[in-house]
């Protein structure tokens, strides 16, 4: 059942990329914007490899990172140079995933998923909020639930408005999208259709769903107030886990078979080895918020946290990793020459890591 909340959206990760591009100055050429941002696509700018930037991935060896008023900036050259991408939207950008290196896609503001078959040289739109909506909508009217229809309903009402956070593709057709809101939506046909998701979800609050990693057919969801959903048949079924912690989680990484990790609100991080069922909690340096996180190979994972610090997990222990405090990441993303790109407020930068643990 969806329930659509009144309460704005939570601090944290969410509030970095739902209104981070207001608190900076815009360039002169994005000054006076006409029509609306869904509908109008990206203004090309010399600027944009210093624009706010929230999520990268890797589509082979290009790097593509996605941001504010649409940015789509690809590199290959292992984030030396950038150059900027043909998208039909202008509405800010918060996750990109690729399977290989043409298939990819991206989530973003007011419902937006986008596709690319080109290695993110072009883009297509293939959902937006007020189609989401009436999705919504529809299979709430189909299962004849009478408090789902009343909020979709309402849903359909507020517009596009909605922001998609996160994603995840098993493959060049199955995939799985999640946002605000219990905003949840499920492909299996490479996006060209899609199935709300939200009523498979036990989150009778529609709590914002910040995150979603996978491994194998394991699916692990996570959003504020505590809320874990995991699923282990590829996101079909999810069940709800009991953590020790109620506050948001905004970030989870899923580094073993059995072994989740959980990361988000002043500095909170957790890590079960048992698929969820205990927890043990991983000593923070400071009450600052984990905003990020990504896995290396081999060697772990790495969290970031909004101070712009950078630590190394390993079996359970955080590690400072060297270096000055980046500004503000909200995303990080390991590359193949064995540094971490870190996305921020004044774009994309490349942090040598070196022999760290």
């Amino acid at each position: 059942m969806l329930l659509i909340s009144l309460k704005p959206p939570e601090t944290g990760r969410l509030r970095a990329l739902l209104v981070c591009a207001a608190a900076l100055a815009l360039p002169a050429a994005w000054a006076a914007p006409v029509g609306s941002a869904l509908d109008r696509p990206a203004l090309v700018s010399p600027q944009a490899a210093q624009a706010v930037l929230l999520g990268a991935a890797l589509a082979g060896s290009r790097v593509v990172a996605v941001g504010e008023r649409g940015i789509v900036l690809l590199s290959d050259d292992a984030a030396a140079h950038w150059r900027q991408a043909q998208v039909p939207t202008s509405v800010t950008l918060t996750a990109v995933r690729f399977v290989d290196a043409q298939h990819g896609w991206a989530t973003g503001h007011s419902g937006v998923v986008l596709a690319t078959v080109d290695g993110g040289e072009t883009w297509v739109r293939q959902l937006e909020g007020k189609a989401a909506a009436q999705l919504v909508l529809d299979e709430a009217q189909a299962r004849g639930d009478a408090a789902a229809v009343k909020n979709a309903q309402r849903l359909v009402a507020d517009g596009a408005d909605k922001p998609l956070l996160d994603l995840h593709f098993f493959d060049a057709q199955h995939g799985i999208v999640v946002g605000a809101y219990n905003l949840a939506f499920m492909t299996e046909d490479g996006g060209h259709s899609w199935k709300p998701w939200g009523q498979h979800l036990d989150n009778p609050k529609a709590l914002h769903l910040y995150t979603v990693r996978a491994q194998g057919n394991t699916v692990v969801i996570a959003g504020e107030q505590g809320l874990v959903l995991q699923s282990q048949d590829a996101g079909q079924h999810f069940t709800r886990l009991t953590t020790p912690y109620q506050g948001s989680f905004f970030t989870a990484e899923l580094p073993a078979h059995g072994e989740i990790v959980l990361a988000g609100l002043r500095g909170n991080a957790w890590r079960s080895t048992d698929a969820g069922t205990t927890w043990l909690a991983i000593a923070a340096a400071a009450p600052i918020s984990f905003t990020a996180s990504a896995l290396r190979a081999g060697q772990g994972a790495v969290l970031a946290n909004q101070g712009g610090q950078l630590f190394a997990l390993r079996d359970g222990t955080l590690s400072l990793l060297p270096g000055a405090a980046l500004p503000s990441p909200a995303g990080v993303l390991p590359l193949t020459d064995g540094r971490l790109l870190a996305l921020t407020v004044r774009g994309a930068i490349a942090v040598p890591l070196g022999t760290a643990p």
